[in-house]
């Protein structure tokens, strides 16, 4: 009898696990179809895209003004079934657009500010400002909320159909050039019951990575001295120059370089040299940026400055306040999340460039000077046509930009998308940089891109272990030892003044350039580009 027992619980338990291996291949089976459903409805949104990108394109709004580009965008996504809330965390550009019930909560992200002076007309090989000295799209900002709504919108619509529970929320980097949101964001709890974010940058080739990405954090911070006007003829002996102060401040920084580790990066410009030379200058302010690849060693070059600054607020005898105007952390990214990602971008590919495309990246490449090879030794000759690999935590970083993204990621398990819809070569935050950002290379790279947001995004939403992965690996591996501390504190307002006089400046102008789809096919024809050109017309 007990062995007839075991028998029959050994027969119950084999066709228990055969049953559940025939539900989970199933369950796999169904993803795989929905996913290959999503990638083909994708495929007919090209007009959509190319008319999300080149209207972003048009706008041409630096950090903390992006006020036509935020409208755009969440009217789309209001039309579409997303409740909008407006000036989160005290950011007027800045909002959260939510769809959906219950978990898990999926949160995708991407920057929206351009480039001072960068101004471009798109698809032609030289330079071309549509208004002289205007911001310009000069990094491709302009690319990635049309590529995140894109894929929002038509998983959202699988979702009602296979009623698949979870959340999206779409949110912008606002500022992100200024790195001034997404910090701002995680101390007013906006990701606090996020369970993962695919945030996507433009890029040159469709990647993604995990762990130490090898870039450096920083803190964004400027100096305001105050001394006293005198003539500076007449009686320079009676002033106290705030100008001196900032100059001083640059010399002693400038001498501090040498006692630096290699990794640090610290640059900054003279937003306030004085009113003219005849005055002894009463204001003065010095804005810098101060990088490096840990905490730590960020804030011992905070507190070095500060020091400085007061030192030289003595020699001078002036006064001398700073403010934290952005800041970010050094990136790390989600392991499980970036192999799930990986996977869909092998599924997916590179778009098909035509030769139109490649005729236009060698020119920019060759009028720009670009290197003839990739930091890895890979050829650099017109766009990408294989594939990047999935890369891991760097071995050595030499230190390098900064990105607020980070921020989130050391609160949420987060992975960035890399799409390619930028020229590679190119110098970056460059006017060189805007010349593809509104032509048919980036939108083939943004349906590109979408396609693979959407399917690693119905991953997420049918296998709970994904979630459950990111999550082990975020508190066993990624903050095991190192714990997110802010720069910022609870009174820290976000600098929206930012930016502010150059848009006054500048948006009058612009507006007359902004793309009317209901008149043209593409930003281009309204441009009178005749794609790709190569040669200046002559007139």
């Amino acid at each position: 009898m007990f062995y007839s027992r075991m028998a029959s619980f050994s027969l119950f338990f084999a066709l228990l696990l055969t049953l559940t291996a025939q539900a989970q291949k199933n369950d796999s089976l169904k993803v795989a179809k929905l996913k290959t459903e999503v990638i083909k409805s994708l495929d007919g949104k090209q007009k959509t895209a190319q008319e999300m990108v080149d209207m972003v394109f048009s706008f041409s709004e630096l950090g903390f003004q992006e006020t036509e580009s935020a409208a755009y965008l969440t009217n789309i996504l209001q039309k579409n079934g997303f409740t909008i809330e407006k000036g989160i965390a005290g950011i007027p550009t800045a909002w959260m657009a939510k769809w959906g019930n219950g978990k898990p909560v999926i949160a995708l992200g991407s920057d929206i500010d351009c480039i001072p002076k960068a101004s471009q007309k798109p698809g032609v090989a030289y330079k071309e400002p549509i208004v002289v000295d205007a911001p310009g799209h000069g990094e491709g900002h302009n690319s990635g909320l049309p590529l995140v709504i894109l894929s929002a919108i038509e998983v959202k619509k699988i979702m009602e159909r296979e009623k698949i529970p979870g959340t999206l929320i779409i949110w912008p980097g606002v500022a992100e050039e200024v790195v001034g949101s997404k910090a701002w964001y995680i101390r007013d709890g906006y990701f606090k019951n996020v369970d993962a974010c695919i945030f996507t940058h433009v890029g040159n080739n469709m990647g993604v990575s995990w762990g130490d990405a090898g870039n450096n954090g920083l803190v964004s911070v400027e100096f305001k001295f105050e001394g006293s006007a005198a003539h500076a003829a007449g009686q320079p002996w009676r002033g106290k120059s705030a100008l001196d102060a900032v100059e001083l401040m640059d010399i002693a920084w400038n001498f501090k370089r040498e006692h630096l580790k290699p990794t640090q990066r610290s640059h900054y410009v003279i937003t306030d040299g004085g009113d003219q030379p005849n005055v002894v200058p009463s204001k003065a302010s010095v804005w810098y940026y101060l990088r490096e690849r840990t905490y730590e060693d960020i804030k011992g070059m905070y507190d070095d400055a500060v020091l400085y600054a007061k030192s030289v607020a003595a020699m001078t005898g002036t006064t001398v306040t700073h403010k934290l105007l952005g800041t970010a952390w050094p990136g790390h990214f989600n392991k499980p999340i970036a192999e799930l990602v990986y996977k869909n971008i092998q599924t997916v590919g590179l778009p098909t460039w035509d030769s139109a495309d490649q005729r236009l990246a060698r020119a920019v490449q060759k009028m720009s000077n670009a290197p003839k090879k990739t930091p890895r030794g890979e050829p650099i000759d017109g766009l990408a046509l294989k594939l990047d690999s999935l890369n891991g935590p760097v071995q050595f970083s030499s230190g390098g930009g900064s990105d607020d993204i980070a921020d989130i990621a050391w609160n949420v398990p987060t992975v960035v998308v890399r799409y390619p819809s930028n020229i590679p070569g190119t110098p970056g935050h460059s006017w060189v940089d805007a010349i593809s950002m509104a032509t048919p290379i980036a939108h083939k790279g943004v349906v590109a891109g979408s396609k693979v947001v959407a399917a690693s995004l119905l991953d997420m939403l049918t296998n709970a272990r994904a979630i459950t992965d990111a999550w082990d690996y975020y508190k066993n591996v990624q903050t095991k030892e190192v714990k997110y501390i802010p720069f910022l504190d609870a009174t820290t307002p976000p600098a929206t003044h930012l930016n502010k006089k150059t848009m006054e400046e500048f948006r009058p102008l612009l507006k007359k350039y902004y793309y009317d789809p209901s008149k043209y096919k593409t930003y281009l024809e309204q441009l009178g580009i005749q794609y790709p050109q190569l040669e200046k017309k002559a007139f």
